[in-house]
């Protein structure tokens, strides 16, 4: 059973994690806390040691609705490859999900916290590292069954592959142009069925 401290300190973070995805570490004050709260600073302090923390575990919120939505979106797939697109085709509504809660929380919080806040940073280098290693577990997978070209590598491509869908989010949010996010996608998707895929994968299709 979920305690009621539980809960509250569920509330808080899940009210204050979007307010920190769009002001940032810095710019995010008490005041903005107690305000979307409606607690007082005592109860906020009562259940987190102090901001540092709550940002923490704001971007941990943040990020994991991502990573859970992924999820979802690839497990439809039923091989490596599959799974691969999926992931790929996951960000062509991309700025529309993260919208709702301020934009990407890997480049907001990555570019707040890189000079400010390295144990912030810390947390985005890891999600960044998670997402550059699915992508290149399911190359290697692929290779494994005979799907994907051996001479395709995951560690390569797992890099390649999400700095160019960044980079277009980056420009998507920035210019309030999903052009940017959808054409990369088409492209990475021309890369893989060009490239990546092997003879007997292609008779299958």
């Amino acid at each position: 059973m979920t305690t009621k401290a539980k809960k509250t300190t569920q509330f808080i973070i899940k009210t204050v994690a979007p307010i920190f995805n769009k002001k940032g570490y810095t710019a995010t004050s008490l005041n903005d806390i107690t305000k979307a709260t409606g607690l007082t600073k005592g109860a906020i302090y009562g259940n987190f040691k102090n901001k540092d923390t709550l940002a923490l575990l704001a971007f941990d919120y943040n990020a994991e609705m991502i990573l859970s939505k992924i999820e979802t979106y690839v497990s439809k797939g039923n091989s490596p490859l599959e799974r691969l697109i999926n992931f790929v085709k996951f960000y062509r509504n991309y700025i529309d999900f993260t919208s709702n809660f301020g934009g990407c929380p890997i480049i907001n919080t990555g570019v707040d916290a890189k000079n400010m806040h390295p144990e912030l940073l810390e947390k985005v280098k890891e999600v960044i590292q998670k997402m550059e290693g699915y992508i290149s577990t399911e190359i290697e997978s692929g290779k494994d069954l005979g799907e994907i070209r051996k001479t395709i590598y995951g560690d390569v491509y797992g890099k390649r592959f999400f700095s160019l869908i960044q980079g277009a989010v980056l420009m998507s949010q920035t210019t309030g142009d999903k052009s940017y996010t959808t054409d990369c996608v088409n492209v990475i998707l021309d890369t893989i069925n060009q490239r990546f895929k092997t003879t007997s994968t292609q008779l299958q299709e």
